[in-house]
């Protein structure tokens, strides 16, 4: 019996050990997406997606994966969370910038922290905020972005009511469940997204949301992201931490 306590005590640790590892992997997934509507006149446009970095530390190495070689940085949401120091929020910001300019989406725990305090640092390094509006990055592509939609602070038509019908537009909303209010009227082929961060512990492949991964719908592509740091617990199963270079191109 005893021998049976100590081979279960082993393995705790093990598994735990091997969670924690999980949840601080600096993992790159290097997807190409290819559009039939994508601009004929843009040869391609590289991203580099990150969202859900809650309490971790942007790695160097992860920068260094990425560095020249992208257009832009999207922090899809939860850059930050309660209790986290401003300080390590400007270092992780710091590290994004070095690669390019930054654009950012509020997730609901950035709504946590003290918000003016928040934009301040942001605009401090010229990331640019999509609240419910777009900003066009190159002829033919925009980008827009919504407020969280679990707390009910996001505006579809808002962030795309002032964009022509012609245009390529990439949709930032850190909850996925914005596809719910999509459909084909609103000529946005690509969603990014994250939020959910894979379901973080899943249990024989079973999690309290899906794996991250790309989605297609027959209105648009969601890609969401497992995220690169974790909620409640610093732990991951079946669910790693992540990030994403993302080229899009035409078909």
């Amino acid at each position: 019996m005893t021998g049976l306590f100590v081979s279960f005590g082993i393995f705790c640790v093990l598994l735990f050990l091997y969670m924690l590892s999980q949840a601080f992997q600096n993992v790159l997934s290097e997807k190409t997406i290819k559009f039939n509507d994508f601009p004929k006149e843009v040869t391609q446009l590289k991203i580099f997606f990150i969202t859900d970095i809650h309490r971790r530390k942007v790695s160097t190495e992860i920068v260094n994966k990425v560095i020249n070689r992208v257009d832009l940085v999207i922090i899809g949401g939860d850059l930050t969370e309660k209790g986290v120091p401003f300080e390590r929020v400007e270092k992780n910001i710091q590290k994004l910038i070095r690669i390019a300019p930054i654009y950012f989406v509020w997730g609901n725990n950035d709504h946590e922290v003290d918000h003016q305090k928040f934009v301040t640092l942001l605009e401090k390094y010229d990331v640019r905020i999509l609240e419910n509006d777009s900003v066009k990055l190159t002829k033919g592509i925009t980008l827009a972005g919504i407020d969280d939609v679990s707390l009910e602070r996001d505006s579809l038509e808002d962030a795309l009511s002032s964009e022509a019908e012609d245009q390529f537009t990439i949709l930032l909303s850190h909850n996925p469940s914005i596809v719910q209010q999509m459909n084909n009227t609103h000529n946005v082929p690509l969603v990014l997204s994250g939020h959910t961060h894979g379901g973080q512990i899943r249990i024989l492949g079973w999690g309290l949301y899906k794996k991250g991964g790309i989605e297609e719908f027959p209105y648009t592509t969601l890609v969401v992201s497992n995220g690169y740091g974790t909620t409640a617990l610093p732990l991951r199963l079946g669910a790693r931490a992540e990030t994403h270079l993302l080229t899009l191109t035409r078909k």
